[in-house]
């Protein structure tokens, strides 16, 4: 089992900067891929970026690609994920997920194994 703390949302300007940490804990002698998915009110949850667990392979969702960059810390057991020029529409709750196997779709929530309770970013215009 893995446990996930997702910090560091709450209120942004737009144009601003934004960093979001995900901590992980239990057994994390395992690897694991890492995303990051949002949902809004009355929305679907959506892919936002993934990590591979050797930290070689990322992607992002084509919206906000160039604002995003995802990035762990395997000493802290953390992965983070930073926004620059936050826009109105990025406003959802962000959550972390960890898999465990390689093989899936890594835009996909059925992919992940484990969960955050998620983290609110309201982007203020």
């Amino acid at each position: 089992q893995v446990q996930l703390v997702e910090s560091g949302g709450g209120l942004v300007q737009a144009g601003g900067s934004l960093r979001l940490s995900c901590a992980a804990s239990g057994r994390t002698g395992s690897t694991y891929d890492m995303g990051w998915f949002r949902q809004a009110p009355g929305k679907e949850r959506e892919f936002v970026a993934a990590l591979s667990r050797s930290g070689s392979s990322t992607y992002y969702v084509d919206s906000m690609k160039g604002r995003l960059t995802i990035s762990r810390d395997n000493a802290k057991n953390t992965v983070y994920l930073q926004s620059a020029s936050p826009r109105p529409e990025d406003t959802a709750v962000y959550l972390c997920a960890a898999r465990s196997s390689r093989f899936g779709n890594w835009y996909s929530t059925y992919a992940y194994d484990y969960w955050g309770q998620g983290t609110q970013v309201t982007v203020s215009s």
